[in-house]
């Protein structure tokens, strides 16, 4: 028998002053799996979060988190999972140490045990040698790791993250989807929000695509980009002067040949790795020389740029707040 899923929206509708900010979402999420909600600001991805979260209560619709309803049993939810929001929650007047001790009395845990928790969660984040120090002392990327500490002293099944890395730097971006991957590889259920297309791209198995409050697609990132079209095979050249017989070679293995003169690179569109395959046995004993030649999928910008008609980065740079305030 299959196990129950970890997180179910079933039709969720949110109405606020009229605007139909969700409008009738559903998903299921596996335990021990990566969902990632994906879309611009304003597409809804927090109200999502907030009311699979109890923190906002359905105009209609529900949900379910380890098999409790989030409107008929918010406090069995409530104990079944761990959030982090858009924003670092951490008292700052408070040492690393203490922001922990203080969550743990407020669940209740025994002092013995979140003692030790705080110490393994700060090895774990890299906090050990700012344990003692006032959080408005932290960084970005600490403070985010901190709420992150924070959310999982009590070792939910699942966590709810809710654009986790927005704000932070690369490397301290790729250091948290490090600490991420381990959580899941430990059997965490995660539910990630994000406007970012590598974050999804990188950590999540299923992703739904939302915008204006829908669900406008939705599998994994290889279905997803499958969408937006063919993989190709892209071949760039050493010499210029091989351009056209190079594109003469690779006409032989695919209909659909592209020749980019200024780059010295040509495109093929290809099904696949046997393709790629073929391809690169023909140049083997063409005495052409190559700088590289690889295998290109559709990205995740060209999957939204298909289902929408714009770029995701577009759509961000142009509604910058919407999300925290009404979705």
């Amino acid at each position: 028998m299959n196990a129950a899923p970890a997180v179910e929206a079933i039709d969720l509708v949110k109405h606020f002053d009229g605007t139909r900010a969700v409008d009738g979402v559903s998903f299921v999420v596996p335990e021990g799996s990566v969902l990632g909600l994906l879309g611009p600001n304003g597409a809804g991805k927090t109200t999502l979060v907030r009311m699979l979260t109890t923190l906002s209560v359905p105009t209609s619709g529900t949900g379910r988190v380890a098999g409790f309803d989030v409107v008929r049993q918010p406090t069995e939810v409530r104990r079944s999972l761990g959030l982090t929001g858009q924003a670092a929650t951490v008292d700052e007047i408070l040492t690393g140490r203490e922001n922990l001790k203080l969550i743990g009395s407020l669940y209740g845990l025994p002092r013995k045990y979140v003692r030790e928790a705080t110490e393994r969660l700060f090895a774990r984040f890299d906090l050990l040698d700012a344990a003692d120090r006032m959080a408005k002392t932290y960084s970005g990327g600490m403070r985010r790791r901190l709420d992150l500490a924070v959310s999982l002293l009590a070792a939910p099944p699942i966590l709810f993250l809710d654009e986790p890395t927005t704000g932070l730097d690369p490397q301290s971006r790729s250091g948290l989807w490090a600490v991420l991957r381990e959580l899941v590889s430990e059997g965490t259920t995660l539910v990630l929000t994000t406007q970012y297309l590598e974050e999804a791209d990188q950590l999540a198995d299923e992703i739904v695509v939302v915008d204006k409050g829908r669900v406008i697609a939705a599998g994994t990132p290889t279905q997803l980009k499958d969408q937006a079209g063919r993989a190709s095979v892209v071949v760039t050249l050493t010499h210029a002067a091989d351009l056209e017989r190079a594109a003469e070679l690779m006409s032989s293995c695919s209909q659909e040949v592209h020749v980019e003169r200024g780059s010295r690179r040509l495109t093929a569109q290809a099904g696949g790795l046997g393709d790629m395959t073929r391809i690169a046995a023909v140049f083997e004993t063409s005495g052409i020389e190559l700088d590289d030649l690889g295998l290109a999928r559709p990205s995740l910008d060209d999957v939204f740029l298909h289902l929408t008609g714009r770029r995701a980065d577009a759509e961000n740079a142009s509604n910058p707040s919407t999300e925290g305030v009404a979705s």
